[in-house]
């Protein structure tokens, strides 16, 4: 099957699937049936008994895409996994695995986005490294790498060095996350500077912090707390966070719709300025995306029914400040089913800034 491309990426987070979710749309725009498959999987949830990557999840939801569930995530690692392999290899399961996958999705699609996972050499120490998996599939590769000149053309040419050692071709690059300030120059010395290397691109995509950017569901799921309420604004985007250990007047200066406020449940003062132009309903723009009430003794009965009737999400964590934060930095963010605003603006990325016809051209070639 030629209409078939292996979307890699030099390292985690760089933008695979937000790539993938743009392709899918703009692809549906250009051909009937358009299938997708993640191979092997490190993130996954149980559907029906079955382990399935978190990203075939997602595009299964979106887009409900050729294919069951199950061929569209072949292998998931789960713990102890790699151990085990070491132990007992087994990769003759695991390419028959993935082969009979693929050929059921295929048999189903005028085009299939295969996606990668990490970096070219992630999966080796199982014997199915993406390069390996694009190797199988004879498939051709469009690689993602973050912004910057040096970083990304020294890590494009560090995968491909993989890839080449496989025979398999990478036909075109995407470079993601670029800051709007410097996409011009960008621009210019990425694209000349892979051009030296027999490389092409076909994306250069800006940064978008949403993207990047936490709902208040996702931190809920990922701190060890409590909702007390505003469910229903579980999927409000945390664009930063205000710690509140300054007095209120000034805490307030920081406050917006996109912010997430961490304080300790004993500062009531702070706590009452973030709520003050909800409740008083003077101005959506200061309502906080969130609050986070850290430590062992929550705020005053009375504090806590106002916050009980606020749409805000309010979470009491019984951590400290400082520890909730820098478990939130920590967050690894993917986009989940619920996200509209993420992948409509994923769409929208690939629609303008990725070349999509001159990946197929040189899909054919």
């Amino acid at each position: 099957m030629r209409n078939k491309v292996y979307v890699a990426a030099t390292r985690q987070n760089d933008g695979k699937t937000i790539t993938c979710l743009g392709l899918i749309a703009a692809l549906k725009k250009r051909f009937d049936k358009v299938g997708y498959i993640k191979p092997v999987g490190q993130r996954y949830v149980e559907v029906n008994g079955h382990k399935i990557d978190e990203d075939a999840v997602l595009i299964k939801d979106v887009y409900d895409v050729q294919g069951d569930l199950i061929d569209m995530s072949p292998i998931a690692i789960p713990r102890h996994f790699t151990e085990n392999y070491i132990d007992n290899p087994n990769r003759d399961e695991l390419v028959r695995a993935v082969n009979q996958s693929f050929e059921r999705v295929a048999s189903q699609s005028d085009m299939v986005i295969v996606e990668g996972t990490g970096h070219a050499g992630v999966g080796s120490v199982f014997d199915m490294s993406n390069a390996d998996v694009a190797a199988l599939l004879g498939s051709k590769v469009v690689i993602v790498s973050g912004g910057g000149v040096g970083r990304p053309i020294d890590e494009i040419m560090l995968n491909k060095a993989m890839f080449d050692s496989l025979g398999v071709q990478i036909i075109g690059v995407i470079i993601n996350k670029i800051e709007e300030e410097k996409y011009d120059k960008i621009k210019s010395y990425v694209t000349r500077g892979l051009q030296r290397k027999g490389l092409e691109v076909v994306g250069l995509m800006p940064y978008r912090p949403m993207l990047s950017s936490p709902t208040m569901g996702q931190i809920l799921e990922n701190i060890d707390g409590k909702l007390i309420s505003g469910r229903e604004g579980l999927r409000n985007v945390v664009g930063k966070m205000v710690i509140g250990a300054m007095p209120a007047h000034q805490a307030l200066e920081y406050m917006n719709d996109d912010a997430l406020l961490i304080t300790p449940g004993t500062r009531e003062d702070v706590i009452l300025a973030a709520l003050s132009s909800c409740l008083l309903g003077t101005s959506r723009d200061l309502c906080v995306a969130g609050m986070i009430l850290t430590g062992e003794t929550p705020p005053q009965r009375s504090i806590m029914e106002l916050l009980e009737k606020t749409p805000t999400p309010v979470i009491l964590a019984k951590e400290d400040t400082y520890t909730v934060a820098s478990k939130i930095n920590k967050l690894i963010i993917k986009i989940r089913p619920g996200d509209t605003q993420k992948i409509r603006a994923a769409e929208d990325l690939v629609e303008q800034y990725v070349d999509v016809d001159r990946i197929l051209e040189l899909l054919s070639n």
